[in-house]
């Protein structure tokens, strides 16, 4: 059966790092990555004539959920063509939205394909100091108004689409430390290659 691997968290979690080294260690796995789109999005912020904020009403308005779009259209596509999609984004409102989630995996059934979930689970304090290192116009507006970022981001596992009798829907891995990332990176390749 075919897979589409959403990895997700809030920014500065770990995702990207994560996505890469899991693509790398499966087979016929298809990585695509939503940040991949921002160049579209700037042009879009430049025609508007508007400052770039991803954190904007305009953004959130004529931009955000665009993105999503076009980045799982290129998912359903590729599953046409191989085995897994991987889709490296942040899902922070999808991934809580059971709607979302039903007509998700809905499409998915067409194409005989099923979703997981990896949430990456770091504390605060270490997505502020990576946010920091990584030193991203992205995140400008975030750190500067870190206490409004910060009470706006649901860091907590997204545990309603966890259903206890499928192994392989919620798979949450720890980053907080390279020993945290080092077990998780096992326990999930573990799970991802047996289910």
């Amino acid at each position: 059966m075919k897979r589409l691997i959403l990895v997700t968290s809030p920014p500065a979690s770990g995702k990207t790092y994560i996505s890469k080294q899991l693509a790398k260690e499966l087979k016929h796995v298809v990585y695509l990555d939503k940040d991949t789109l921002i160049v579209l999005s700037h042009q879009i912020f430049k025609v508007a004539g508007v400052e770039v904020n991803r954190s904007s009403d305009f953004f959130e308005e004529h931009i955000r959920n665009y993105e999503y779009d076009a980045t799982l259209a290129l998912a359903m596509e590729a599953l046409e063509y191989d085995d897994i999609v991987l889709i490296n984004a942040p899902f922070t409102r999808e991934i809580r939205d059971e709607a979302f989630i039903n007509n998700l995996k809905a499409q998915l059934q067409e194409k005989n394909a099923r979703l997981t979930v990896v949430w990456v689970e770091t504390d605060v304090a270490v997505v502020k100091e990576r946010m920091i290192a990584r030193n991203s116009p992205r995140d400008t507006w975030k750190l500067a108004n870190w206490d409004e970022y910060i009470a706006g981001v649901n860091f907590e596992i997204p545990a309603s689409i966890d259903d206890p009798d499928v192994v392989d829907d919620l798979l949450v891995f720890k980053n907080s430390s390279q020993q945290e990332y080092d077990q998780s990176m096992r326990d999930i390749l573990t799970v991802l290659e047996n289910s």
